[in-house]
């Protein structure tokens, strides 16, 4: 006769844990066929279906009392549920925090402290628990695995102090010394999986060098931005010498090419940028940094020809490469930030580089034809909503309106700019139902529109040029008045503020028209804003301005100074 097992017996556990520990290597040789496969939706299906399997078998796993047989196999099924989940998101939920604390839990558990809940959180349980197993050599693969997602985890979430401690508790055999995060994760050695160990997606030792890179790149990248730039040359040399995808070895040569640029070696920066060029079809940012690199050197050409290409390439519509069912490095990066020296933006701030630099270093013509394009790229399809503060890093609407027509006049087109110019008017009307309003609400100083004065008195101002190109004195003096008569009226809503520059050319026009109260009342507030500004102090025009201010020739201001100062005006 045949004896029965009971089924809480030990025997009938190893029996259970044969059976599970077979169907986690089945559901990781899944996830592996999925990540293989060349069809997106079976992909997604084989990979999701993957993950239900591995969430039942960990359901199932804790069912079981929390022993050292038990304990390794539940411990890779967690993380290998925790990789696929991570992976399938493109990120890390709340919940998988829980995951961790759970496994942790039955890790002290097994020591009879089921009841232990350390003060500091998660922090606290990886302490306990670490110190719980050392002397279980068994735990120690599937822990430091665990180990490895929960320092993920906390790199995403910004939480590089307990981080710091995790590394610290994890190489206490090999230093405690450190309070760097890059030294303690190459000091790291996750112990070695045995050859019958139940498989997973990702190794522990994978893992750590993920994380070292991931790192590296982010440390570096914050350490260039802030300008520790031989600290941020150091770490980013570090990320290019790890486990770095192409995708990332393009930001990271990027980055170096920046770094090295700032620190006046122009001719490595370079190398460095052509490498970044050759690893791939992001293109982006290196053609940006090589823009700057040669604006830098003089070199207009070649600026003006990288602006070109990286017009070229953001016009491009790059197919994603199918991500690995795994913790890559890209998934630790934080999200693209517009302050970041690498973010090149989209294909219409790029084209706006390229037409303002090439109105900047004289091409007119090319600079008239990018404004046309531009205009029409961002104005296909909706109507543009003018926000009244120019918004960064580059000029709003209204602006890029002002800046085409100062090319089209500079490039001999006074037509184009005058059809460029009333279509502005047009497209501002609503900021301005009753124009007579406006210069009432600007005897009235009101605070309504404060950009629109400035925006339609600058229209004025080019058409003015425009007729004057054409020979159309008549039409000039009458939009150059209606522009005087703008900025007559309008004063900005804090007197201490506004452009030394223009306010003098404005006082000199004054005393040609011999405006003399007007001239009088504004040379003494210009007086007065001197004595309250600190020596050197840097002022900045729009563009378009600047190119009108290069037609006109402005007086010499200490000349005019003197003038004032000596006429006996005051």
């Amino acid at each position: 006769m045949a004896h029965k097992t009971p089924l809480g017996s030990s025997a009938s556990h190893v029996s259970c844990l044969d059976l599970w520990r077979e169907k986690n290597d089945q559901l990781v040789r899944q996830a592996k066929v999925a990540q293989d496969s060349s069809l997106p939706l079976r992909r997604q299906q084989l990979a999701q279906d993957a993950l239900e399997g591995l969430k039942g078998l960990l359901c199932s796993l804790r069912g079981l009392p929390a022993t050292v047989s038990v304990l390794p196999l539940e411990l890779t099924v967690i993380c290998n549920f925790i990789t696929l989940r991570a992976s399938l998101a493109q990120g890390f939920a709340e919940e998988l925090a829980q995951d961790i604390q759970q496994g942790l839990e039955r890790v002290l558990e097994m020591q009879g402290q089921p009841e232990a809940r350390p003060e500091h959180g998660l922090r606290g349980l990886w302490d306990s628990a670490l110190r719980a197993s050392s002397l279980l050599p068994e735990l120690l693969p599937a822990l430091h695995h665990l180990a490895g997602l929960q320092a993920a985890l906390w790199l995403t979430t910004n939480r590089l102090g307990d981080l710091t401690l995790l590394l610290q508790t994890l190489t206490v055999s090999q230093s405690r010394a450190s309070e760097d995060v890059l030294p303690l994760l190459k000091t790291w050695r996750p112990p070695a999986e045995e050859s019958d160990a139940p498989l997973t997606l990702q190794d522990a030792r994978g893992l750590r060098d993920v994380l070292l890179t991931a790192f590296a790149y982010r440390q570096g990248l914050q350490e260039l931005i802030t300008g520790s730039l031989p600290k941020a040359l150091s770490s980013l040399h570090e990320a290019a010498s790890g486990l770095c995808p192409r995708s990332l070895l393009v930001q990271v040569y990027t980055a170096l090419g920046t770094c090295l640029r700032k620190m006046g070696s122009p001719q490595r920066a370079l190398l460095y940028l052509v490498a970044a060029l050759k690893e791939g079809s992001t293109w982006g940012p290196p053609l940006l940094e090589a823009s700057r690199l040669y604006q830098q050197l003089g070199n207009i050409a070649a600026e003006i020809e990288s602006l070109e290409l990286l017009v070229e390439a953001l016009s491009i519509t790059c197919i994603p490469e199918a991500r690995q069912l795994l913790i890559e490095v890209e998934l630790l990066l934080p999200r693209p930030d517009p302050a970041s020296p690498l973010h090149c933006g989209t294909q219409s701030q790029a084209k706006c580089l390229l037409a303002s630099r090439c109105l900047q270093t004289g091409r007119a013509a090319d600079a008239a034809e990018h404004y046309l394009d531009l205009l029409a790229l961002l104005l296909h399809g909706s109507e543009p909503k003018f926000s009244p503060p120019p918004c960064p890093p580059g000029p709003c609407m209204p602006e890029l309106f002002l800046e085409a027509a100062a090319a089209l006049i500079q490039a001999g087109r006074a037509q184009d700019a005058l059809t460029v110019c009333e279509e502005l008017l047009n497209r501002t009307s609503f900021l301005l139902p009753k124009r007579p309003r406006l210069w009432e609400d600007a005897r009235r100083r009101t605070k309504e529109s404060p950009h629109c004065s400035p925006w339609v008195s600058a229209t004025h101002l080019l058409q003015g040029q425009a007729w004057v190109q054409l020979g159309a004195q008549k039409e000039a003096i009458s939009e150059y008045s209606r522009c005087l008569e703008l900025l007559f009226q309008a004063t900005p809503k804090d007197e201490e503020q506004g452009n030394q520059d223009a306010s003098y050319h404005l006082l000199h026009t004054l005393r040609r028209l011999d405006r003399r109260d007007e001239a009088t009342a504004l040379w003494r507030r210009l007086e007065a804003q001197t004595e309250l500004l600190p020596e050197n102090t840097a002022w900045s025009l729009p563009l378009y301005l600047e190119t009108c201010l290069g037609w006109i020739r402005p007086p010499d201001r200490e000349t005019l100074r003197e003038e004032f100062q000596t006429s006996g005006d005051l």
